[in-house]
């Protein structure tokens, strides 16, 4: 069972924005983290859920994520994703890392734990210390290509 601790940051929402990832299995231990200068909270959450999977090396890894957004995991656990599928993603946020999300749960067998955020658990803790120390490292910060073209456009309208 390779477990994967994620947590995502903004200042703003939208603002700059960060996420951690904590990969654990057996003695094996991984720390990823990524900042960018223009996103949102719910977009690191669950970019910080694609990353950490994206990370896993063999297909069909059973794989227990945890995570403090109720917006990733009641979209998967509730099944909602997947209506938005059928829906072409009409009227969504996000269908950009959704599309990428579903491509990288489908290769592996993947469960959701819920962790209460700021509650003292120490991997969703040291997730949050990297996701903000990624959201405020200036000189590392990348662009969210799609977040930044679907905010211009909607400014354009």
């Amino acid at each position: 069972m390779i477990e994967i601790y994620t947590d995502g940051a903004d200042s703003g929402n939208p603002g700059p924005g960060g996420y951690g990832v904590i990969l654990k299995s057996g003695q094996h231990y991984k720390e990823l983290s990524a900042g960018f200068r223009m996103t949102t909270n719910n977009r690191m959450e669950l970019l910080a859920v694609i990353e950490g999977l994206n990370s896993i090396k063999s297909p069909g890894a059973e794989v227990m994520i945890f995570s403090d957004s109720k917006y990733v995991i009641d979209s998967v656990e509730k099944k909602w994703v997947f209506g938005w599928v059928k829906k072409g993603f009409s009227g969504k946020k996000n269908k950009d890392l959704w599309i990428r999300f579903l491509d990288v749960y489908k290769k592996h067998k993947v469960s959701f734990t819920w962790i209460k955020g700021h509650n003292d658990h120490p991997e969703n803790e040291r997730c949050d210390q990297l996701a903000v120390a990624a959201s405020k490292a200036k000189a590392t910060q990348g662009i969210d290509y799609e977040f930044e073209a679907e905010r211009n456009k909607a400014t354009l309208l």
